[in-house]
């Protein structure tokens, strides 16, 4: 450990930062998904199809343009789908954001995200994340990158297992028969997951993808259970810089305030989801 702080130390004092430098680093999210649904009877191609009708909300590519202390966080902009990936696309839009913006120095956040139509602006104090430091290299790109760990709170918000678990709960209950406890357990999700990330000194900034920040290096890889962020291209000191500033679109809005619009959102879905799948059954067991 005091290795990686020593050789850290070293980097960051001997490159220092110019008071105009900027940077683009570029990466690709990519999500796995359970794509069962609680569904046994779902055939391949049904999978396919929802699966190819997620692909836009769970494969994406990302901007990082920062300097010193500020930083936007936005999703390249790429053709949109014919159909919007329907109820579950406008729902999934949410999940990540449209500009997301820190400034270390305030210590606060700008997030805006367009869910169901509706175009929010989220303004918040920035997460502080208790990193550990790991005696672990690899190389990304021609970047030396050393490893890092801490863990975060789950959202249940955005947690597919437990909409399922209660969609089947609300299904099992109208339909008056027991829940089988076992596939339920197996459902859990705990409360706090472990992130793996990778910066690199190399590039003396706090920043990283997303709402991640905080080590002695930009951050080129993050890994969070199913989802990996992955830097592919970094451009330093272009010729053209780009001014660097908060969004203003959206309704604004707390972190908190968000999240109550989302969960109720997604229970009226689950609700909506378990009366029309109980209703398709009712009608197959009639045929």
């Amino acid at each position: 450990m005091k290795t990686i702080l020593t050789l850290v130390s070293v980097l960051v004092s001997s490159l220092g930062i110019a008071q105009d430098f900027q940077g683009k680093a570029y990466y690709f999210s990519k999500t796995g998904m359970d794509m069962d649904f609680g569904r046994r009877q779902m055939s391949e191609e049904q999978k396919k199809a929802i699966a190819d009708r997620m692909k836009s909300a769970l494969e994406r590519t990302f901007v990082l343009t920062f300097d010193k202390s500020v930083a936007t966080y936005k999703e390249e902009a790429k053709l949109e789908s014919t159909d919007g990936g329907g109820r579950w696309g406008a729902m999934l839009s949410g999940i990540t954001s449209n500009n997301y913006y820190k400034n270390i120095k305030t210590a606060e956040y700008y997030d805006q995200r367009e869910f169901y139509g509706k175009n929010f602006l989220i303004k918040d104090s920035l997460s502080s994340y208790n990193w550990i430091l790991v005696n672990e290299t690899k190389k990304i790109g021609n970047y030396m990158c050393f490893k890092a760990t801490t863990t975060k709170k789950v959202s249940k918000i955005m947690d597919w297992r437990a909409m399922r678990r209660k969609a089947r709960q609300q299904r099992n209950q109208r339909e008056k028969s027991n829940v089988d406890k076992a596939s339920t357990d197996a459902s859990e999700m705990p409360n706090e997951i472990e992130v793996i990330a990778w910066y690199t000194p190399e590039i003396p900034v706090n920043h990283g993808p997303g709402a991640y920040w905080g080590l002695p290096g930009l951050i080129l890889e993050v890994q969070e259970e199913r989802t990996t962020l992955l830097c592919n291209k970094i451009v330093l000191n272009a010729k053209e810089k780009e001014k660097i500033k908060p969004p203003t679109k959206g309704k604004g809005v707390s972190q908190a305030e968000f999240d109550q619009i989302t969960k109720k959102k997604i229970e009226e879905m689950i609700e909506q989801f378990s009366t029309q799948r109980r209703g398709g059954i009712g009608r197959g067991r009639r045929n």
